[in-house]
């Protein structure tokens, strides 16, 4: 194994005790980084011989003192409007490689606008939504596309059984709406345009056991990033269940709660994904359990590959672009079944 270090800012966070757990099942070493000393020092508790390192996204020369001696990053702080660039720049300076867990979708185009050259120039890899929303739908667009690198549109439903979101996740959304006045945001026509239309609610065939479901189009999520940054599909399309999307927009949601030894809550999901091409359709789908747990695997899977060399390009990229598509989904099989186009688990 390469350098076994690791560091984890946000370690103390949600998603962060998913991806710190998920880095000592795999032999990796987490540096629980972040914000608040108090936090780190309470989550080292439940991890002893891991060291913790402070330091606010405003100071470089702390970040720098972070990244010391460590073989990768994994950002899992957000709003990461205000995390990630200090980050990445950080990253950059040492040298190494980035990937952090971001759902905004404003902070992603930023990372690949203002990122692309300076990574490219320093030959490391920086991969923004390495997770569930951003990440996943981008592999499985690649991978039913095959060799090709070019459809005419891709359209990626998520069936979420419930939508309980963590104080990060209403963090993240509240800057995305400040940053959008309020308005909603599309990815069509080869561009993202904002717009102020009600979303319509349409009638989903989700493959079994899931059915069809109504769901929110629309409901925008990063793969409207993450898609057309490698591959040539002018529309790209997402779809939220209402139930879920109920769930995020009411004001007293619990935030999820564990029900077993992993720290996973009850909620499932279906990732429905289908890539048309004139009257053909290619589709992918995976279901599994708990959009934040299963993040954690797909951010580590992501490193393990960087850092043992199975990467397909240097820069700023999303997954499919960095990571060969159908193994990489290959290696989530404990997390995520895959299901065939007929709607039977393979």
């Amino acid at each position: 194994m390469p350098d076994s270090s690791v560091a984890v800012y946000g370690a103390y966070g949600h998603t962060g005790r998913f991806v710190v757990a998920e880095l000592l099942a795999r032999g990796y070493a987490p540096l629980l980084a972040g914000r608040d000393r108090d936090k780190l020092l309470s989550l080292a508790h439940h991890h002893p011989g891991l060291e913790t390192r402070t330091a606010a996204v405003e100071d470089p020369a702390a970040l720098d003192r972070v990244l010391r001696d460590t073989a990768a990053v994994i950002n899992c702080a957000g709003p990461f409007a205000t995390t990630a660039a200090p980050l990445i720049e950080a990253a950059l300076r040492a040298g190494l490689p980035y990937v952090d867990v971001a759902a905004e979708i404003e902070a992603n185009h930023d990372t690949f606008t203002a990122f692309a050259q300076p990574a490219l120039a320093a030959g490391t890899l920086v991969v923004p939504a390495m997770a569930f929303y951003g990440g996943l739908g981008d592999l499985l667009v690649t991978a039913a596309l095959g060799d090709s690198t070019a459809a005419d549109a891709a359209h990626i439903a998520y069936g979420l059984s419930s939508w309980h979101p963590t104080p990060g996740t209403l963090a993240a959304g509240a800057v995305s709406a400040q940053r959008r006045g309020g308005r909603r945001v599309r990815y069509t026509g080869g561009r993202l345009q904002m717009h102020d239309e009600t979303l319509p609610t349409v009638r989903w065939p989700f493959p079994p056991p899931s059915g069809d479901q109504d769901v929110l189009a629309g409901f925008t999520m990063a793969d409207v990033v993450t898609v057309p940054s490698h591959l040539t599909i002018p529309e790209v399309c997402t779809y939220m269940t209402v139930s879920a999307a109920a769930g995020l927009a009411a004001p007293h949601t619990p935030a999820p709660a564990a029900v077993d030894e992993h720290g996973r809550s009850a909620q499932t999901f279906v990732v429905d994904a289908r890539v048309h091409v004139g009257r053909e359709q290619s589709r992918m789908a995976v279901s599994g359990q708990d959009i934040y747990a299963v993040s954690a695997p797909l951010a580590v899977e992501a490193v393990d590959r960087i850092l043992t060399g199975r990467t397909k390009t240097v820069g700023v990229a999303s997954a499919g672009a960095a990571f060969d598509a159908p193994s990489f989904l290959r290696a989530l099989s404990p997390h995520l079944k895959p299901i065939d186009a007929r709607g039977g688990v393979r």
